[in-house]
């Protein structure tokens, strides 16, 4: 094993997912054999970053993608929570050891190819091997429930209508949708490009303009019905054109810093495995995330209207999944055939990940 071997890793699993394109970690190499992921998150501006837990599963996906790069090198991956680490800035320790006769992972191929779609997908049935290929694909510990038919895609079309009219009509969310898109561009190292978002682009060009000010978005919203378009665009038809929508379920309740590490280490197998089938998919994150609020009893706004709206929204999700309000949802998306998108992030490069400072 040689420092050339951990850059190779490295340089393929810094592709892991995180939200928003945040990628919130460091990478310090210790040893010829052992690693250091310096974790991070983004809870204390980040209103969707609910206790660190998204950036905890985008630790866990960039885990699981590590160890699926090593099996390239015919070398198995041990990670372990640095004891004495904070829950907000967990250091992982990684490490390696050598395995002559390890197989290579078949989802090593996918790493780089696995994007977000966020634009309508064809509505092409998922297949019986599909369907089974991805309910395995996270592991024992974790079940997928499928919404396919065309009554429980309209459910969470309504689903996600309403919850987008939160995250659209939220003031503390408006820094956040205005800081993450990058304008006028098609690739991205360290946001969102815009024409990956999937609005149309005279859409986008208003978005731009109203989204400068949260004055603007607030007459927008009020007087000239300015949610309604993003919503149809971004999260009703899409809901619909695609060939179904998954819900990662643990089978233990998430509690432990640990717990939402492997959640994304599981919803990273899912994902992978869907692009290795031929389907995308888009995160669905925002139901996830408001009931996160709503059954801890916190609050995301200064606006009460929110919060009792997030209450609501939670309680209709429990009832599409027919889920109790004490059950563990860890990742929620789309899935579907379509052309591979013209328009994605990109990562920040392996140097400047591998910078502490």
């Amino acid at each position: 094993m040689s420092r050339d071997v951990l850059i190779e890793i490295l340089d393929l699993a810094r592709w892991a997912p995180s939200g928003d394109n945040t990628q919130p970690w460091r990478f310090e190499i210790v040893a010829d054999d052992r690693l250091a992921v310096h974790g991070y998150d983004t809870r204390e501006h980040v209103l969707y970053d609910f206790d660190g837990h998204p950036s905890q599963m985008a630790h866990g996906a960039l885990i699981e993608t590590l160890r699926i790069a090593a099996s390239g090198y015919q070398l198995v991956c041990e990670w372990r929570v640095r004891p004495g680490s904070p829950d907000n800035a967990p250091v992982y320790d990684i490490q390696l050891r050598s395995v002559p006769d390890l197989s290579v992972d078949p989802l090593l191929p996918y790493i780089e190819k696995r994007v977000v779609q966020r634009r309508p997908m064809r509505m092409t049935p998922l297949s019986a091997e599909q369907r089974n290929l991805l309910s395995l694909a996270p592991g024992s510990n974790y079940s997928v429930q499928v919404f396919e038919n065309m009554t429980d895609r309209m459910r969470v079309a309504r689903l996600l209508w309403d919850n987008a009219y939160i995250r659209l009509t939220c003031p503390e969310a408006y820094q956040v949708h205005r800081d993450i898109i990058e304008w006028g561009a098609r690739f991205s190292h360290d946001r969102l490009p815009e024409e990956a978002i999937g609005v149309d682009p005279m859409t986008a060009k208003l978005m731009k303009w109203v989204m400068q000010s949260w004055s603007r978005v607030e007459f927008f919203n009020r007087y000239l019905l300015g949610t309604v378009v993003p919503r149809i665009q971004l999260d009703f038809i899409p809901a619909l054109a695609c060939a179904g929508h998954l819900l990662l379920k643990p089978r233990k309740p998430l509690n432990s810093l640990n717990d939402y590490v492997e959640a994304g280490m599981a919803m990273q197998r899912l994902w992978l495995t869907a692009t290795s089938l031929g389907l995308h998919l888009q995160p669905e994150m925002t139901p996830v995330i408001f009931r996160w609020y709503a059954r801890a009893g916190r609050k995301i706004s200064a606006n009460s209207e929110i919060n009792t709206e997030i209450e609501l929204v939670a309680s209709r999700f429990e009832g599409l999944v027919g889920a109790s309000n004490d059950q563990s949802f860890a990742f929620f998306c789309r899935v579907g055939q379509s052309t591979v998108p013209i328009s994605r992030s990109l990562r920040k490069s392996l140097s400047e990940l591998l910078n502490l400072n």
